[in-house]
């Protein structure tokens, strides 16, 4: 039956060429596993060899029985003849047996050690691997648009928006830890075609005294909880106008102490980062260092362990200190050059465009910048609530800018109309991965008809406010309302329906007509297909 099992297995994995590391893990234990009953296997036949030797010579000493459970007791001095021969019979049989199994064990090992060597491994034994992966498929349509929105996408008041397919995200990474307390990770971007990307790209100490974590490399700055949420659990299909404005793509090249208290009330993080964002370049080349310090407190007030986190409340507060310069560079009109200033808050209309339509532009004299937020969630069952707010405080070089300030929010709320609830990660502060109590599927009945599950199912509704204008900056200040609605078909793929109607003003773009248009209304349509693992 062992054997049986083994081939059985064997079987599935002849047929792949390539294993992930936990199913590496699994036939390296199964090979152990082999390998000590193989032991066993030894231990008996010496055992019953001596046995059988003892019979033949008409030994009629004590013979020593090996038995998984209750072993029967030996043969009597008196025994007869015929009971000598049938044990005799007994052990030749369990001897073949136990032959015969050892040999296919052994085939059996032989095989998984050569799959074994034909997967992904890590590059040492001391050394663990997981792969990740995202796939969002998203369709885009601009049934309503005024002539300046037009403008703000295509550069022309009269040409309509086109609508988009295609890959959102496409991602593939590989994450894991270095003995003794080490850990990295990389993740690439390949949503972009030929231009591929990197997003996580890190090493890591863990454990340490103080610090807890360290991470060195490419990774989300701390401010904005609806950039620090994953894209696989955010409620809506993009993010709000402030957070994207103040933190565009949210990842830079840093170095960050990650902590978390011993009963996950709280949860920390700050360091170091550069303000260019190089996931595109792969390097930061000047001698102006343009970098920020920039920290994260998150506190965990509630949290209903009762219902297994059904009931939370969670409040943070996030901030930076940036150094951009704003000395050098205006906007170039085709490419960036390597000393262009970092000075610059811009976003999509919480859809995917190809333009932003809120923009600053690279504000000349900026030298320093503050930023505050708060940031907030309710959760009641199947029922969430969350915002957000932040503040930019701009200090520019006199004479060539006056000081600035900037500032929006946003504010939602979310239901499950089957009953479930978002799950919030303590440790991080952030939500987590929804787990539907039935998934979707549909399958054909054994005994006719048709079977399935319906999966969960979500609404929510969000506010959004961005106002990117303020002295010599037309930004422009962008309102929207955004209804979601949310299909979980299982724990790791979902759809996304997302209807926004919005509108911009005090904006400032001249078009290809030689028209001033400052600002209008638009309706988006946008939904998603996807999965991660």
């Amino acid at each position: 039956m062992i054997a049986g099992a083994a081939w059985g297995d064997l079987a599935v994995a002849e047929e792949k060429t390539v294993y992930t590391a936990e199913e590496v893990s699994t036939l390296l234990k199964r090979l152990e596993e082999s390998e000590s009953r193989i032991d066993q296997f030894e231990a008996k036949l010496k055992v019953l060899e001596e046995n059988q030797q003892r019979l033949e010579s008409n030994d009629h000493n004590t013979v020593e029985f090996i038995s998984a459970q209750d072993p029967p007791p030996a043969p009597s001095a008196d025994s007869s003849d015929e009971e000598k021969s049938s044990d005799a019979g007994d052990f030749d049989e369990f001897i073949n047996e136990t032959e015969k199994r050892w040999e296919e064990q052994l085939g059996v090992n032989k095989d998984l050690e050569k799959a074994i060597k034909g997967s992904v491994q890590p590059g040492g034994k001391d050394i663990t691997m997981k792969l990740t992966g995202r796939i969002h498929a998203d369709h885009w349509a601009f049934p309503g648009e005024s002539p300046a929105t037009k403008a703000f996408e295509t550069g022309d008041s009269n040409n309509d928006t086109d609508d988009r397919i295609g890959f959102r995200r496409l991602r593939f990474g590989v994450a894991g830890d270095i003995k003794d307390n080490m850990g990295y990770k990389i993740e690439m971007e390949f949503a972009g075609g030929n231009d591929v990307e990197f997003r996580d790209a890190f090493l890591s100490f863990k454990h340490l005294p103080f610090l807890q974590t360290l991470v060195i490399g490419n990774q989300k700055r701390p401010y904005g909880l609806d950039h620090l949420n994953s894209s696989r659990y955010n409620v809506f299909m993009e993010r709000p106008f402030v957070i994207e404005a103040f933190n565009q793509d949210s990842r830079r090249l840093g170095v960050v102490s990650y902590g978390v208290s011993e009963d996950q009330a709280y949860n920390w993080r700050f360091g170091v980062y550069n303000l260019r964002l190089i996931q595109d370049e792969g390097n930061y080349i000047s001698d102006q260092y343009q970098s920020e310090i920039a920290g994260r407190l998150a506190h965990t007030w509630w949290y209903d362990e009762a219902s297994d986190g059904r009931g939370y409340a969670h409040f943070g507060i996030a901030g930076t200190v940036a150094h951009p310069d704003g000395s050098t560079g205006g906007d170039a009109p085709n490419n960036l050059g390597r000393d262009q200033n970092e000075a610059r808050f811009r976003t999509r209309p919480e859809a995917r465009s190809t333009s932003r339509w809120l923009d600053t532009g690279r504000i000349n004299g900026a030298e320093w910048y503050e930023l505050a937020g708060l940031e907030s969630v309710f959760n009641v069952g199947p029922l969430q609530l969350v915002g957000e707010y932040q503040y930019v405080w701009m200090q520019n070089e006199e004479g060539i800018n006056p000081d600035m300030q900037f500032h929006g929010g946003y504010a939602y709320a979310s239901y499950f109309l089957t009953g479930e609830h978002i799950p919030w990660d303590r440790k991080t502060g952030t939500l987590g991965r929804v787990k539907p109590f039935e998934n979707f599927f549909m399958v054909d009945r054994c005994s006719g008809g048709t079977g399935g599950g319906w999966g969960a199912w979500q609404v929510a509704l969000r506010y959004s406010y961005g106002d990117l204008s303020d002295e010599t900056v037309y930004g422009g200040i962008g309102e929207s309302v955004t209804f979601g609605l949310n299909w979980h078909w299982n724990p790791n793929a979902r759809m996304q329906f997302n209807y926004i109607y919005g509108q911009i003003s005090d904006r400032n773009v001249v078009d290809s007509n030689n028209l001033t248009l400052t600002g209008g209304d638009y309706q988006i349509v946008g939904t998603r297909f996807m999965v991660d693992f």
